[in-house]
């Protein structure tokens, strides 16, 4: 990852945050009030979310704030942590079965896993859309899309749809 070397002093402070891509005790309260603020749409970006899934041991509903990024008329949540982050894993436990809250409204969906050779294009899309997720993911909006082939493996894709 290039940029000015405050770039990456701050990108290499929010992998900190996460290390061994778990968020520390921080991080976990700075995620709380943006589930907080994304599910009510308190100043919000557009593209904000809270993802409510099931866990998948205890299974009380988690809530996690997520990015959702649009490409090809369709809508999909990257996993910036891989495939070990606990969404991811209580996500695959549930089927997919989930729920999306954006600005107060809740809609059921159903979330599939996007296969490995597909992801390049929606992971370039995702970092453009949630700048936070660039230190984790190694790369920019403007990276080659061989670039984004070569990582598609470590970062998980689901497409949103809805539930009926």
């Amino acid at each position: 990852m290039t940029g000015t070397p405050l770039a990456r002093a701050a990108g290499a402070l929010k992998r900190a945050m996460y290390r061994g891509g778990r968020p520390n005790a921080f991080m976990r309260l700075v995620n709380r009030l943006d589930a907080l603020a994304y599910g009510a749409g308190w100043l919000s970006p557009r593209q904000a979310a809270v993802l409510k899934v099931a866990g998948r041991r205890s299974g009380t509903v988690t809530f996690v704030p997520v990015a959702v990024a649009r490409h090809g008329g369709g809508e999909f949540l990257v996993s910036m942590l891989g495939p070990e982050a606990s969404w991811v894993r209580n996500v695959r436990a549930a089927g997919g079965v989930a729920v999306l809250r954006r600005r107060g409204r809740e809609q059921p969906v159903v979330l599939r896993e996007v296969p490995v050779g597909q992801r390049a294009e929606i992971l370039r899309r995702y970092v453009a859309v949630a700048p936070g997720a660039r230190p984790h993911v190694g790369l920019g909006p403007r990276a080659p899309l061989a670039a984004f082939r070569r990582i598609e493996e470590r970062h998980p894709v689901f497409r949103v749809c809805p539930r009926s």
